[in-house]
Order: structure tokens, then C-alpha cells, then sequence
């Protein structure tokens, strides 16, 4: 008894050293996969085989997918040995399955293993997947489709964006009507100057429309979703549609209705559109008002919400206009725009970020005056503001005592047209006419919401104007 008391504590430290040694060299790995062969070994395996081209040598479009799968699995890291490329960034490192490599997969509790062979006529690749047999008829079908679903969202993620536009006459060439240009636009929803509680309900409004599929399905509905923009010029709206383009990562496709010969054109450009795509009309209350003799008011209802945009799926369309109040009825409906969201002047908060933004201050003597100034009622676009800083970006204080300046002869300017005759401007400026000039931005922006809560009805669109962000709704 006492020997072997004696001999416990030189049996644990030698299993320490043979752990530490097991741990510290490739042993338990060679063994783990050793163990892994022999229980193989035991199962009867059913192979398949991917070729990377068909019968009449056309590429393969199942073996691009899921050789896009392969690639992106963790497991190709673990792999003995494997091909390394740069991407299309200088600093980007991709893996790539190589001839005669094997990984594994795990699915459902089933684990399989996919090998790249040369196949042997031509010299063109095999990809064999290897399954067991008795998890075939369980595993087989639900991961074909797995692969497909994650092939698709690695696609669209890294798929280069395209601004597409529609030329005045159709002749041949790329997609008939549309010529397309990469879409470099560098705006995000991060960049954005704008209240944040609306940006996050842009985007998780967006999410949820990409995931409701089978939603839309249910309902018999078409799987769209629209939006409609609307505010004085330079207020951000095209730099929105931008940051919801990188969002999605959805191609845009921009249709100048100047260059749409008439109703049936339209439509033919909605068609020659792709799904998982945004379809963006600028300016349409201006087009409108120039009441064109080429699209009529019908032709642009039926292209919002016809029978025709049916033909396709996953689409954003997007219409951004100065002011909505002149503007049919039947234009803002629901259906035809679910959501709408307004781009105000620039307030003291919104000044703020982008003096942080333009000029990296956060705090400033002049604040307090530019403070009073926006609440006197006087204001810029964000887009005014924002040139005003690049030209000064050398000198704070000489950025924001220009703003001050420019503020002040706007404010002034806008005094006198009023107090010239006293009467009520209608039909100028960029609001629409609508009210008269005397009322500051900051009492417009009340009445505005009073009267919209006044004439809310319960089928009215989800508006994610400036009214919900003061909490009013």
C-alpha cells in the first residue's frame, strides 16, 4: 500500500508529460485522424459526381456553387495542403480547393468529405462528394439545397455593383435598353448624416424585406418593397439611394423618364431589369409637373405597382421627389410607396455632425451663436453646409463663421421676399408653395406634423419622416 502510494504521484507526472508531449507534436491529430479512417472503414459510402462541365461543354452551373461553398469553409484551413491567390484587393487572401485535396463537412450530424479530381478526358476537374449510405436518403436533398442558399448569399456579397442606365433608343448591345458602369459611390449607411433612430429603422426594414420571401408568397403579394424620398435639394437623398445600394448590395438601375418614349417603353424597361435589384425615378414630382406627352400618369401607376412588376422578385424601387403635396393622390398610396421618408433642412444637431465629419470638431465658441441662428428659424441643405467646409477644412473657425455668414444673407434674402408686398409666396421655392414664407423651417415643421396627425388614416404608408423621429407617433 505504501509503494503504491509512492507511486501515484511519478504516474500522474509522467501522464502529464505524455498529454504535454501529445499536445505539443501532431500525434493526437494523426491519431484523431486515424480513428476517423477506420470508422469509415465500418461504413458502406455512396459517391457523386460534380463535373465542372456538361454534355455539350457548357460550364457546370452546380459545380461553380458549390465549389464557392467549398472554398469558403473553415475546414479547407484545416486541410493538409491547399491554393492560395490574392483577391480582387491588394491585401485580400483567398483559399481554393486544389486537385486531389479532400475536406470534410459536417451537415445535420452527417459528416461527408468532397474531393477535387481531374476527370479524364480533357483535363476538366470532378468535384466527388462521399456520403454514407444510410444517411443518404436523410442528409442528401437538405444539403444540395444549404449549399445553393450559401453559394447564392457569398455571390451576391461579393458581386460587384453596377449603375445601370437606360439610353434613349433600343439597339444592340449588353441588356438592349440599360448601359451599365460600376457603381463606386463610397456612401453608407455609416457615413450618413442623419437622425440614427431612422437610419436603424431604414435598415432593419430593409433586412426584414430580404428575409420574407415566403412572407410575400403567402399573401400573394409581389415581393417588392418601395420607398419614397422626398425634401428640398442637397437634403442627401441620392446619397441615401447609394447607401441603400451598398445595404443590399443590389445593382441600380436608374431610369431617366426623359429618354422613355412612351407608356409600353417603361415596361419593357421594367422587364429588362433583374430581380435583387433597385430601380430608382429621380425628381418625379418635376416630371410630373412638366406634364410630358411621352409617359402619362397611368403608364407611371402601372409601372409602380401593375401587373407587370410582377415579372420579378426581390426588387426596391425607390422615388425621390422635393415636395409630396402637389403631387396625385393616387402617386403615394399604399402598394405603391410603403414607406416614406422626409429629408429636412439642416438642423443644429445635424450641423453638428457634420462639422465633426468636415472639420473634426466636436465643440466650438461659435456654436452657441450657429445655435441661435437654427433656431431663429434660418437654415442650409446639408449639401451647402457640407461645400462651405471643404473650402475652409483648413481653418475651423473660419468654416463655421462662413456658415454663420451664409446663414444669416439666406436669412435675410428670405425676410425681404416676404416683406416686399406682404403677400403669400405660392408656388415658389423648394416646398411646394404650400405655406406661406413668414413661417420659420421650425414652425412649418409643427404644423406640418399637427396636420398629418390630423389626417392619418389607418391604411396610410409607414412614414419615417422627421415627425417620427421627435417621438409625435
Amino acid at each position: 500500500m505504501v509503494n503504491m502510494m509512492i507511486l501515484i504521484p511519478f504516474l500522474l507526472v509522467g501522464l502529464f508529460l505524455i498529454l504535454r508531449f501529445l499536445f505539443k507534436t501532431s500525434l493526437l491529430l494523426i491519431l484523431l485522424q486515424k480513428f476517423q479512417c477506420l470508422e469509415d472503414w465500418l461504413h458502406v459510402h455512396q459517391l457523386y459526381r460534380v463535373p465542372q462541365f456538361n454534355h455539350l461543354f457548357q460550364e457546370n452551373e452546380l459545380y461553380v456553387k458549390v465549389s464557392t461553398y467549398l472554398n469558403s469553409l473553415p475546414s479547407l484551413e484545416d486541410s493538409d495542403f491547399t491554393n492560395l491567390f490574392t483577391g480582387s484587393k491588394s491585401n485580400d487572401i483567398l483559399l481554393h480547393l486544389d486537385t486531389d485535396q479532400t475536406i470534410r463537412d459536417v451537415f445535420l450530424g452527417a459528416r461527408v468529405s468532397w474531393t477535387l479530381e481531374k476527370s479524364e478526358n480533357g483535363g476538366a476537374r470532378v468535384l466527388v462528394l462521399r456520403i454514407r449510405k444510410n444517411d443518404k436518403r436523410r442528409i442528401l436533398r437538405p444539403y444540395l439545397q444549404h449549399i445553393l442558399s450559401v453559394a447564392g448569399d457569398i455571390s451576391q456579397r461579393k458581386k460587384e455593383i453596377k449603375l445601370r442606365m437606360n439610353v434613349d433608343s433600343p439597339s444592340s448591345g449588353e441588356n438592349g435598353r440599360w448601359r451599365s458602369v460600376p457603381f463606386n459611390h463610397p456612401a453608407s449607411f455609416d457615413t450618413l448624416v442623419m437622425d440614427v433612430d431612422l437610419k436603424n429603422k431604414v435598415k432593419a426594414d430593409l433586412e426584414m424585406f430580404l428575409k420574407s420571401k415566403q412572407f410575400y408568397q403567402r399573401l400573394g403579394r409581389v415581393w417588392k418593397r418601395s420607398y419614397l424620398l422626398y425634401g428640398p435639394s442637397g437634403t442627401g437623398k441620392s446619397s441615401f439611394v447609394a447607401a441603400m445600394a451598398r445595404f443590399l448590395n443590389f445593382d441600380v438601375y436608374d431610369i431617366d423618364l426623359s429618354k422613355v418614349s412612351d407608356d409600353s417603353d417603361l415596361k419593357m424597361l421594367l422587364l429588362q431589369s433583374s430581380s435583387k435589384s433597385m430601380i430608382v425615378v429621380e425628381d418625379l414630382d418635376r416630371f410630373l409637373m412638366e406634364k410630358s406627352k411621352n409617359v402619362s400618369l397611368r403608364g407611371i401607376l402601372n409601372f409602380m405597382d401593375g401587373i407587370i412588376s410582377c415579372c420579378g422578385e426581390e426588387r426596391v424601387m425607390v422615388f425621390t421627389m422635393n415636395s409630396k403635396d402637389e403631387v396625385d393622390e393616387a402617386l403615394l398610396r399604399p402598394g405603391r410607396i410603403d414607406v416614406h421618408i422626409q429629408f429636412p433642412l439642416c438642423d443644429f444637431p445635424c450641423f453638428k455632425h457634420l462639422a465633426n465629419n468636415y472639420l473634426g470638431v466636436k465643440e466650438h465658441k461659435l456654436f452657441p451663436q450657429l445655435e441661435e441662428i437654427f433656431q431663429g428659424g434660418a437654415s442650409l441643405s446639408p449639401a451647402e453646409i457640407g461645400e462651405i467646409m471643404i473650402s475652409n477644412r483648413s481653418s475651423p473657425t473660419r468654416a463655421l463663421k462662413s456658415v454663420i455668414s451664409a446663414m444669416q444673407t439666406n436669412a435675410g434674402a428670405k425676410s425681404r421676399r416676404v416683406s416686399g408686398d406682404g403677400a403669400e409666396e405660392i408656388g415658389g421655392g423648394e416646398q411646394g408653395g404650400l405655406f406661406s414664407r413668414e413661417h420659420s423651417v421650425r414652425d412649418f415643421r409643427k404644423l406640418y406634423g399637427l396636420l398629418k396627425m390630423g389626417s392619418r388614416r389607418k391604411d396610410e404608408p409607414l412614414d419615417l419622416g422627421s415627425a417620427d423621429k421627435d417621438g409625435s407617433n
